[in-house]
């Protein structure tokens, strides 16, 4: 019988994961101030944004080869990382004229955030077996809720000096980390590798029931973070087509944050209907956002806005089910470097993705370029139905 864990566990994991995730897309809030104050080109956004991905990509590389939360105490694992994320992301307060300072800082904050994004989810799957899929679903929401966090933060007044937000972001990372440590130890699942090697993870992607949902979590990280990426460019396009007055800023923010009722309900539901059916819902409604995408351009902006909404829901809800899928289906003793480095592959194909947009919108119109995402989501649930997954108990 599954032991039950204390109700604060849930609780402590969820407002840690928050905390410490604030930092990822920090310089990002920050952005406008710098662009305007050092004459930063447009395309530095992008270069900014791609370096932390590409920090957090190398990061889950070392971090699965090297079996770190594996083989060490997982929440020990997650302070020391939601610390040096937390300096990494201090560092530009240097010289924030400095650009190269700027990527330097936004690589090294993702390289340690690999640290507790997918270490976060070893440690709620070392506390959860049964229902496991409503835990990852408020982790990941709490995810989407702390990256866009500074850009909520900047909307309130004392923290519009930039130097003030990446201050308070990188205390809140602290703050989370020894969180963590002080009150979540290693659960009951925990189970230390005594010989750790890489080769067995690489072996995972033999188990069929672990291939399945994380082919599955590919096909959806290819939309996941180009649609966010891409969303100011729908709502600038679909603005300067309509001729329509709204603060793109703050209906970025709010699509993005639909993401976070997304995961949270969707974990709630995997209760009663499985993390399997909640996910492949997920994908296809998704998927069919894609499809309809060049079509809502022509919609009043109520009925726009309601669209995007219902996209932000869905894009993100399957995430938190594709990795209880992946948790589950991992061997105990190396489920850590498993997760972390299907999280490694899933973030390197977001690369791809967000580059391909980028080099598109200078060929096609951006009515057509949200089309492109839809590759993601029919692969996904090529797989999904490939390896039958819906044949599993769980």
């Amino acid at each position: 019988m599954n032991p039950k864990p204390p109700a604060y566990i849930f609780y402590v994991i969820i407002i840690s994961q928050f905390c410490c995730t604030s930092v990822w897309f920090a310089s990002n809030a920050i952005f406008a101030n710098l662009q305007q104050e050092y004459q930063w080109t447009s395309d530095t956004l992008g270069s900014i944004t791609s370096a932390i991905q590409l920090g957090f990509i190398a990061g889950t590389l070392v971090f699965a080869i090297t079996g770190i939360s594996d083989r060490f105490s997982p929440s020990v694992v997650y302070l020391g990382s939601s610390i040096l994320a937390a300096l990494a992301n201090l560092l530009c307060l240097i010289h924030f004229s400095s650009f190269e300072l700027a990527i330097t800082s936004r690589v090294f904050t993702g390289f340690f955030l690999a640290g507790v994004y997918p270490v976060g989810m070893k440690i709620a799957s070392d506390w959860k077996k049964d229902g496991l899929g409503h835990w990852l679903g408020a982790l990941v929401g709490a995810l989407v809720l702390g990256t866009s966090f500074p850009h909520a933060l900047k909307l309130v007044p004392g923290f519009v000096d930039p130097a003030t937000l990446i201050s308070t972001v990188s205390i809140l990372s602290v703050t989370g980390g020894l969180a963590m440590y002080m009150l979540v130890k290693d659960g009951p699942f925990h189970k230390p590798s005594l010989r750790f090697s890489f080769s067995d993870v690489r072996g995972v992607f033999k188990i069929e029931n672990f291939r399945a949902p994380a082919f599955g979590y590919f096909g959806h990280m290819w939309e996941l973070y180009a649609f966010w990426a891409f969303i100011p460019v729908a709502l600038f396009y679909y603005q300067s087509q309509t001729q329509t007055e709204f603060s793109i800023p703050l209906w970025s923010f709010v699509t993005i944050a639909a993401g976070f009722l997304g995961c949270v309900i969707g974990g709630k539901l995997s209760l009663s209907y499985g993390s399997k059916t909640i996910a492949a819902i997920a994908l296809v409604c998704s998927g069919l956002c894609c499809i309809l995408s060049p079509v809502i351009f022509l919609l009043p902006f109520y009925p726009f806005m309601a669209f995007l909404l219902f996209w932000g829901f869905m894009v993100v809800a399957d995430s938190p089910q594709f990795s209880t899928l992946i948790a589950f289906h991992s061997p105990p003793q190396i489920r850590g470097s498993a997760i972390t480095i299907s999280t490694c592959i899933g973030f390197s194909v977001t690369i791809i993705s967000i580059q391909l947009l980028n080099v598109l919108q200078n060929l096609i119109s951006t009515q057509y370029l949200l089309l492109i995402l839809g590759i993601g989501p029919a692969l996904g649930l090529m797989w999904l139905f490939q390896f039958n997954i819906f044949k599993w108990k769980k």
